[in-house]
């Protein structure tokens, strides 16, 4: 299972993620997230990170020509979409999709399968609100076919990664909320506390 830990928005809090362990970092350029940052800045973190960490640009509602020129400068390796993007809006984009998923009480799975080549990622709804809430659903009922290929977010913390990982199983976890002191600050503590609980997880399953 990969880590992703988004909203990222300063060089040591992401050098110090990427040697904890995460897979992936996620830089949010939606002007409206607490988490927000410009390319310009992000650019800069990006330039000292490995090479192998896999670095997203989150994106709502942006037209596909900005969100491709962004991806091009900055060197992204995938785009996370938040906002009410189509498959229309997903064909302009130039490399590997993320498109996120609000799931509330009654959401239809079936709309998620509409979509083509993406990477679906389940967040929870929250009314008025594209991400990073830190609540989680129900995710009993995200359909057994579905559960090894998608992300889950919202709410993931070292406090359930046990269960996520012995009975969701899903591809990836993207978190936020459950490692910051303050939205965009990551707590170096908080982000120990859970690779420590996520490995002692994996190597229980040894």
């Amino acid at each position: 299972m990969k880590v992703k830990i988004c909203g990222i928005t300063s060089l040591s809090d992401a050098l110090f993620c990427e040697t904890a362990g995460a897979d992936a970092l996620g830089f949010i350029f939606y002007k409206k997230s607490k988490r927000f940052i410009k390319p310009s800045a992000a650019d800069k973190i990006i330039r000292q990170l490995s090479p192998f960490t896999i670095k997203v640009g989150v994106f709502v509602n942006e037209d596909p020509g900005r969100v491709n020129e962004t991806a091009d400068k900055l060197r992204l390796n995938c785009i996370q979409l938040h906002g009410d993007e189509d498959q229309e809006y997903i064909n302009k984009i130039s490399i590997p999709v993320i498109k996120s998923f609000r799931i509330s009480s009654g959401y239809d799975f079936f709309n998620m399968r509409k979509f083509k080549n993406i990477t679906p990622l389940l967040d929870t709804y929250v009314e008025g609100v594209f991400g990073g809430t830190g609540s989680t659903f129900d995710w009993c009922r995200i359909p057994d076919d579905l559960k090894e290929n998608v992300i889950l977010a919202g709410g993931v913390s070292a406090d359930n990664i046990q269960v996520i990982m012995n009975e969701i199983k899903p591809y990836a976890v993207d978190l936020s909320s459950s490692v910051e002191s303050e939205p965009g600050i990551k707590d170096i503590a908080k982000v120990k506390i859970f690779f420590n609980k996520l490995n002692e997880t994996r190597s229980s399953k040894w």
